[in-house]
């Protein structure tokens, strides 16, 4: 197994500084035209492609300061994004570029940004229950597709969540503390807010593990009240937190401080549940929330029935990058509110509550998949690729992923997540 993840890396002197790379074209193609961001593990660009205009996000990933094991993880969350990315929910992986300094990861540009920014900046989902739900079941779609093919991705929250298409399209990203490992005991891996109560447990045994997909059904459950409410439900799932010793007091307490409907709150009690054991399934989630009709007290959209879910096509993002969006639906008068939120410290629009991921220094395994699992998934890269002729590539040096040759995405059939044992 894979010893906790490593700490950031501290690049070398001799690396460029993340604005000096402004106006680079990598492959004679593609111009680095701004940053999108900055993170512990590397710098996210803008791109565009100096012939079609087409723009794109680059991941750079440093090289320099890096040990084997620093590397390993570098190339896993490579291996595991671009398994994911099948699905039309998750971040497309276009292509991946070296040069002596960085590994660039090309992905999909998605200009609306993420959907913290999109809840709290732009009022969108919160009021329009309509759009909540669609964009939700988006959202557990990716997760239940990544969990069909073993991947579970325990770092899911709003930030790690673009959006596309006016707030009808929401896509899956950012796979950097994605495993394999179904039963894990890496604890406090992850964002605070969105930690299941088992993975904030200290490893007090050696033995200790919990199951990674309960873990991400709980996390789903927040980013569903930040959908609906625009609040986080609590700080913390601890009994240190005090709204959180609440709801263990009472199981309807959320409805007490949010306009939760009864539906939702029903639904919100079986995804709370402290028993990972008795934690509600993705596939028992999705049908209650399709048949919810009403998230919030205070919305203005009665929601309709949904239709029957529907085998996905994929869509290769560089085929239809240049089609034209659907206009804007007409700007909905927003709605009157009959419940009045009171500032709280479990508040989304609190400024902390946009926060890095956490990473245990208690556990001896990270919960990332095992250098088996590893090596098993470049055996398959291997076998494909003495199976598949190389095509041209105008991007350059690719490694050692075959995007051009997709399948067509499916509906997988999706099996019961297992549950931890203590």
């Amino acid at each position: 197994m894979l010893l906790t993840p490593p700490p950031s890396p501290q690049l070398a002197s001799t690396c460029l500084a993340p604005e000096d790379r402004l106006g680079c074209v990598l492959a004679n193609r593609l111009e680095l035209v701004s940053i999108l961001g900055i993170g512990a593990y590397g710098v996210v660009y803008q791109a565009v492609d100096i012939y079609t205009n087409i723009p794109y996000a680059i991941k750079a990933l440093p090289k320099h300061g890096l040990d084997p094991r620093q590397h390993r993880f570098q190339r896993r969350e490579i291996a595991l994004h671009h398994q994911a990315s099948q699905h039309p929910n998750v971040v497309s992986l276009i292509r991946i570029l070296e040069s002596p300094d960085c590994t660039f990861v090309v992905i999909e540009y998605c200009p609306e940004g993420d959907l913290f920014s999109n809840i709290t900046e732009q009022g969108r989902f919160v009021g329009d229950d309509r759009l909540a739900k669609h964009a939700f079941l988006q959202i557990l779609d990716a997760v239940q597709f990544c969990h069909s093919i073993g991947i579970y991705h325990r770092y899911l929250k709003p930030e790690n969540i673009l959006v596309t298409n006016h707030g009808r399209t929401v896509k899956l990203a950012d796979f950097g503390l994605a495993t394999t490992d179904r039963m894990t005991s890496d604890f406090g891996c992850g964002s605070t807010f969105y930690m299941s109560p088992e993975c904030q447990q200290p490893a007090s045994k050696s033995y200790a593990r919990y199951a990674s997909a309960p873990n991400d059904v709980w996390s789903l459950g927040v980013i569903l009240v930040n959908l609906t409410c625009g609040r986080n439900p609590w700080k913390k799932a601890s009994s240190e937190d005090s709204t959180f010793r609440a709801f263990l007091r009472d199981s309807n307490f959320l409805s007490s401080i949010l306009p939760l409907s009864p539906e939702l709150n029903l639904i919100l009690r079986r995804v709370f549940e402290c028993d990972p054991q008795k934690r509600i399934s993705n596939q028992a989630l999705r049908e209650l929330i399709v048949a919810c009709s009403r998230f919030t007290m205070n919305s203005y959209t009665d929601l309709p029935p949904s239709p029957p879910v529907q085998p996905y096509e994929y869509v290769d993002t560089m085929e239809c990058a240049t089609l034209a969006l659907p206009p804007s639906p007409p700007a909905t008068p927003p709605p009157v509110l009959s419940f009045h939120p009171q500032p709280s410290e479990w508040s989304l629009f609190d400024p902390s509550s946009k926060q890095g991921s956490a990473r245990s220094s208690m556990s001896t395994d990270s919960g990332y998949e095992s250098e088996q699992g590893y090596q098993d998934i470049q055996q398959q890269q291997h076998q494909h690729q003495q199976q598949s002729p190389n095509p041209f590539n105008f991007y350059g040096n690719i490694i050692p992923f075959h995007d051009y040759d997709k399948q067509g995405y499916e509906q997988p059939h999706f099996v019961q997540p297992a549950v931890a044992t203590y």
